[in-house]
């Protein structure tokens, strides 16, 4: 890893099949964007895939790099026991491991899972009242949130069976002072999970700076009709937003392709 580079072992396109080669793209695109919007904790979160295919592998990042550093090609790949499959020189985060191995093994709809430790999340995680209805953003998320009580730093692997019990059919998690986790059956349904959840968190520190007992909660009524409004997620938005983040990328932040 002396050289800096994630991508310095040249491309894996065409030596994987399209399906994984598509995961990849798809993955390091989500690691390049939440870079891009300082979602990042230099190297100690994950983000996973899972590949096409009867085996449930897994791809995570290589353990050391930043994530604005990530490459298709780098990305490494697991199994469910944690064994590293294919020729790499990298290593996983172990942490990442148990929390992802978790939610890959138990949801065949959890094609991606994100994990961050923003500054926001992590606030809104360690309040104890969680996320308030104060902002849209927090209305539509709220209906699709699961909490998990924070047991140490992820090396346990029998925490795994209480992750997946926490988080049920729903597909947003705070995790208790420790931060923020969605899935998604494609990614860019857990990119913009993640986008409105962590937009909630913000707008919820922000809105606190005045005080709870000045902090004004939405109506009842306007909540359930939020609830109704997005009780089937928000794919059409995600699917119309996700082009423009990767032209984004291709801008600001190029190479998460190769």
């Amino acid at each position: 890893m002396a050289d800096g580079s994630a991508g310095a072992l040249g491309s894996l396109r065409g030596k994987v099949s399209d399906a994984e080669w598509n995961a990849r793209v798809d993955l390091a695109a989500l690691y390049r964007l939440a870079a891009l919007h300082g979602w990042d904790d230099m190297i100690f979160t994950h983000i996973s895939a899972r590949v096409p295919g009867p085996e449930h592998h897994f791809l995570i990042n290589p353990y050391g790099y930043f994530f604005e550093e990530i490459t298709a090609s780098s990305l490494v790949k697991v199994d469910l026991d944690g064994n590293i499959v294919g020729e790499t020189p990298f290593f996983i985060n172990p942490a990442g491991f148990t929390i992802h191995s978790a939610i890959h093994a138990a949801r065949e709809d959890a094609h991606y899972v994100m994990h961050l430790h923003t500054d926001q999340g992590v606030a809104v995680s360690a309040q104890k009242e969680g996320l308030l209805p104060i902002s849209q953003q927090a209305l539509i998320v709220m209906g699709g949130l699961a909490h998990h009580d924070y047991e140490g730093i992820a090396l346990n692997l029998e925490e795994r069976e209480r992750i997946v019990a926490d988080l049920g059919e729903k597909k947003l998690m705070l995790l208790r002072n420790h931060g923020t986790l969605t899935v998604g059956a494609s990614a860019s349904e857990a990119w913009i999970n993640m986008f409105f959840l962590e937009r909630a968190c913000m707008q919820q520190v922000m809105a606190l700076s005045v005080g709870r007992d000045n902090i004004l909660i939405a109506p009842e009524a306007a909540q359930a009709e939020v609830r109704n409004q997005t009780r089937n997620g928000m794919g059409m938005a995600s699917n119309l937003a996700w082009p423009g983040l990767l032209r984004r990328l291709d801008r600001e932040l190029p190479g998460y392709d190769d």
